[in-house]
């Protein structure tokens, strides 16, 4: 081999390893993000998350997040930072972005799961960017080690809906549509003709007639009509707390960490009605 070929070969190593080390300053600017990113990363690769990850009433880990430094996912704020990841979400803003990719900030963006498949997909993937594939794992294995508790936990057949504020319907194809359906219940949101979600009225949710609502709580105080529609006379009367499952926020706001509690929980809430 030439003198020549010898270097390349060296660079294009030397290249390859360095694409491929782990970063050291990580920064989360979205609420799911900092979820994973707790779970995954080593604390000293956590420079700052989101201010949203320290609020109980929205975060599972609010406790964990006191600990580190809190921003406010503004782009200019995220910039000063100094970090070599930023993790944001899908969605958020474009300019936040646009900025992030103008002063060439690696960004990894983490879409929401739509399943329990995309979400062991994403964990590798954040994983083996971080640097911790074994983490990784270890999160997946319990993710389904609380899947396979949850199978079979309707004592009989069983149909339901999950109704949000202003009578939202989230569609099949999400995560706690899942953990119910593996539980043994059947989902109706495509019988409304709503799989993939939208806005049911009033009418056609009770003339639909499923056996339970799957609700974020239990909670009548209505703050405004979006939530009071889930407790207006006709759905209280046919649907009373027994006939309401309870999937939590803040362990269903964001999938992840959070997920084998918010499976155990849900399993558990459907023993008890179904049985």
């Amino acid at each position: 081999m030439t003198f020549r070929r010898c270097a390349l070969v060296a660079l294009f190593a030397a290249l390859a390893g360095f694409a491929e080390a782990a970063p050291r300053r990580v920064v989360s600017a979205n609420l799911c993000a900092d979820q994973l990113l707790l779970a995954l990363a080593e604390p000293a690769q956590i420079v700052s998350l989101s201010a949203l990850a320290a609020d109980p009433t929205l975060s599972p880990v609010a406790d964990q997040a006191r600990a580190y430094p809190l921003n406010r996912g503004v782009a200019e704020e995220l910039v000063r930072l100094d970090a070599d990841l930023v993790l944001i979400g899908a969605h958020d803003a474009p300019f936040t972005r646009a900025l992030l990719a103008e002063k060439k900030l690696p960004i990894y963006a983490l879409p929401p799961w739509r399943s329990l498949a995309e979400g062991r997909a994403q964990i590798r993937d954040l994983a083996e960017r971080l640097g911790q594939t074994a983490r990784g794992e270890a999160l997946i294995s319990e993710i389904d080690a609380a899947l396979a508790r949850a199978r079979g936990a309707a004592g009989r057949p069983a149909t339901f809906l999950t109704l949000h504020r202003r009578g939202y319907v989230p569609g099949a194809r999400t995560v706690t549509t899942e953990i119910a359906e593996a539980a043994g219940l059947r989902d109706v949101s495509a019988d409304l003709g709503l799989a993939a979600g939208g806005f049911a009225p009033l009418e056609r949710v009770i003339a639909a007639r499923p056996d339970f609502l799957l609700v974020s709580d239990l909670d009548a105080e209505a703050a405004d009509q979006g939530k009071a529609l889930l407790w207006h006379p006709a759905l209280a009367a046919l649907y009373p707390p027994e006939r309401r499952l309870v999937s939590a926020d803040p362990l269903t706001l964001c999938a992840g960490p959070a997920t084998p509690r918010a499976i155990d929980a849900l399993a558990a809430e459907i023993r008890a009605r179904t049985r």
